[in-house]
């Protein structure tokens, strides 16, 4: 189970997180502990008050519990592993709130703490937390059979695909996978041995050469983002300056911006905005489908929650009934019955949790099981989507290649692409 925790501020903005249900198919308040509201902002809002004795900003403790992509995990497991990564990070018995998430079939647990001390009105030092939720984390996958991540194995060795979150910010900004961007630029090191080679390798997937102003070698696409060559192959400086030459024999990244926004044609322009389109027009129905699903789902575990609630007053007050008041109720105490009565109401209250946590659950896996097929058929039409995008910006790429004045076509324009021009 991936564990991923933070201290932080900021009661209001993390409650209307966590109980987004737009970004999020189901919200569930699974727990408050330890707060006399019984709203989520109300308790982390409860809880910021209390902050205010003290000189710490950062009073709460944020744990966001994701298990395993193909794994079912109940809500009884999950709040299992909060109540272990409570134990680690020596927050046992601070108030804490536990909200549910449901996306795409899948649920995952945020975990929140006050960090303040009640007694001593002193924030809880939290050492170390890092390297104690790595550890817990390796345990529960342990614990579960799951298969080991690569972190967690014990050469620790990694995926050279992998990336930083600002490669990933970088890469979402363009509408592509920063799998195949990096993917595109390792490929086309891997298959050139000079600056020329390498630049023409490039160019067929729509990155141009450039030099940059502080980091030497750079690249640019047909949206103006610009890549680091050495961040992008995950080659040495050193080691590019050796294979390429040069920088300054190569323009400026403004030249050949300018350079690509010229040759970008009005056509090619509506292309793009065309194909965006149709491929929005495409997913459409399969997203509203998905959204009338959850809304469907939402109105039946209503339901189902009105049915149960209903059935737990019922319960509650004919188990209260037994107790009787008045003589006969000292009576019962006397001779003992009452407390025979108290211990089969506390059986049948326990026996009807279980029942209805089944209850709760046999909906969950039942929708779970109705959305998998939709879900699947939306990531498959947006695989494709990627790869049809990819395709396009090397068809572009083509197009801006054969309107460039000062290259020599190595290829007869094809009469399609001349059309379009």
């Amino acid at each position: 189970m991936i564990l991923v925790g933070s201290q932080r501020g900021g009661a209001g903005n993390l409650a209307r997180h966590l109980m987004n249900a737009v970004e999020n198919e189901h919200v569930t308040v699974q727990e408050l502990r330890g707060f006399v509201a019984d709203t989520l902002p109300g308790a982390l809002a409860e809880a910021h008050a209390i902050s205010k004795a003290t000189q710490c900003q950062q009073f709460m403790f944020s744990l966001s519990l994701n298990p395993p992509k193909g794994q079912d995990t109940t809500v009884e497991d999950m709040m299992l592993a909060a109540d272990q990564a409570e134990a680690k990070l020596g927050l046992s018995g601070q108030p804490r709130a536990v909200v549910v998430h449901e996306k795409k079939g899948r649920r995952h647990v945020h975990v929140v703490w006050s960090r303040i001390d009640a007694d001593s009105m002193k924030a809880i030092n939290l050492p170390f937390f890092k390297q104690r939720l790595a550890a817990l984390s390796k345990e529960l996958y342990l614990d579960h059979g799951w298969a080991l991540p690569d972190g967690h194995r014990e050469n620790g060795w990694k995926n050279p695909l992998n990336f930083t979150m600002a490669e990933w910010q970088q890469a979402k900004r363009i509408g592509l996978d920063p799998r195949e961007v990096k993917q595109i630029f390792q490929t086309a090191w891997r298959q050139s041995d000079s600056m020329p080679a390498f630049r023409a390798a490039l160019e067929e997937r729509g990155y141009w050469l450039a030099k940059g102003d502080r980091r030497g070698f750079v690249a640019m696409d047909i949206n103006g983002e610009v890549f680091s060559i050495a961040r992008w192959t995950g080659v040495k400086t050193k080691e590019v300056n050796q294979r390429l030459g040069d920088p300054e024999k190569l323009p400026s990244v403004e030249q050949v911006k300018a350079s690509v926004h010229a040759r970008l044609t009005s056509r090619v322009r509506e292309y793009i905005a065309e194909g965006r389109e149709t491929q929005a027009k495409e997913l459409a129905p399969e997203v509203h489908a998905l959204r009338e699903m959850v809304k469907a789902h939402r109105q039946e575990r209503a339901l189902l929650e009105k049915k149960l609630q209903a059935r737990q007053l019922a319960e509650t007050k004919e188990r209260s009934a037994r107790l009787h008041k008045g003589i006969r109720g000292v009576w019962e105490l006397l001779t003992g019955k009452a407390r025979a009565i108290r211990r089969r109401n506390e059986k049948e209250a326990f026996d009807g949790y279980r029942r209805d946590t089944a209850q709760r659950e046999a909906l969950f896996t039942a929708q779970s099981r109705e959305k998998q097929a939709l879900h699947t058929r939306i990531a498959a039409m947006r695989a494709r989507q990627r790869a049809e995008r990819m395709q396009l910006a090397g068809r572009l790429a083509d197009v801006l290649r054969m309107t460039d004045p000062n290259r020599t076509p190595q290829r007869a324009r094809s009469p399609r692409l001349e059309l379009e021009l």
